[in-house]
């Protein structure tokens, strides 16, 4: 989904320090308290050389909190490839209510042996698109996993989902859309002039438009014929950028992430076993 203008130059690793009898140990820590909601905390190498298969790294379990954000208050889960942490539930504009976080991954493109990782993300639901599921209660991770119709369910639903892109990177607004749309476009067997135009104000959004590491992106879906989008380069935002009004243009993107062949499998997967955990 990104091409090669998205490596970065790598920096010089800074290797461990060790002392007398201290031995170091992984750091594991999902949820936790910070003092600021809006801040982002990322820890990345800039590049990873040798990226560890996709279904032995540590996978993120969710629980619904119906509890809203409030400053001081925060919750958060960490991605663990990226360490970008996300608010377990948060508000946005042109949502009625606030969304819960069911599962965060990230996107890495591989150039020769080097993994560059460009991008966390994660997915968040009104928490009443759960009742559309019963259909699935009970289910393994693995059936959900191989039933699209779940994704196509939560996709029809007329209540808000949206996605929240974390740059770990500095990427050009072009290079990000231009990824983006080879992704959307194939989806889209036959174009129509609504569709057209909602592509053009997509492009748009991004043209010209340097998207620095730390950059949050949201793209919300309301219903199944709008998407909304929203960037924000400190913290959440607070307007939306644009409206897309194509539900095919909608329904790709969302297919893009949670299809069957989704561009960062490891947010498909932890979404899955979200699902897994709520739906029990």
């Amino acid at each position: 989904m990104f091409e090669a203008q998205a490596i970065c130059t790598p920096t010089r690793l800074q290797l461990p320090k060790f002392t007398r009898n201290c031995i170091s140990r992984p750091r594991i820590g999902f949820v936790a308290r910070i003092s600021n909601p809006n801040e982002l905390l990322c820890q990345t190498h800039s590049c990873s050389f040798l990226s560890p298969p996709e279904d032995i790294r540590t996978q993120t379990r969710f629980t619904f909190n119906a509890s809203s954000s409030s400053v001081g208050s925060a919750e958060y889960i960490e991605e663990p490839a990226t360490k970008v942490r996300f608010q377990t539930s948060l508000s946005l504009p042109g949502c009625s209510s606030s969304l819960s976080l069911l599962g965060t991954g990230y996107r890495e493109k591989v150039f020769a042996i080097i993994g560059v990782k460009v991008y966390a993300a994660g997915l968040y639901v009104n928490q009443s698109i759960l009742n559309s599921l019963n259909a699935w209660k009970g289910r393994s991770a693995a059936e959900i996993q191989e039933n699209s119709s779940l994704f196509s369910t939560i996709f029809q639903s007329p209540l808000e989902k949206s996605l929240q892109i974390v740059l770990v990177r500095d990427v050009d607004g072009k290079t990000f859309w231009d990824a983006l749309n080879d992704a959307i476009s194939p989806r889209i067997k036959s174009p129509t002039p609504v569709d057209e135009s909602a592509l053009s104000t997509f492009r748009s959004i991004f043209q010209g438009q340097p998207l620095k590491k730390g950059t949050f992106i949201f793209l919300t879906w309301p219903d199944p014929s709008k998407m909304l989008v929203c960037i924000s380069a400190d913290g959440l935002p607070s307007s939306v950028d644009a409206a897309i009004e194509s539900e095919n243009v909608a329904s790709a993107l969302f297919d893009v992430f949670f299809g069957e062949t989704p561009v960062s499998p490891s947010l498909k997967s932890s979404v899955v076993n979200g699902l897994e955990s709520v739906l029990k």
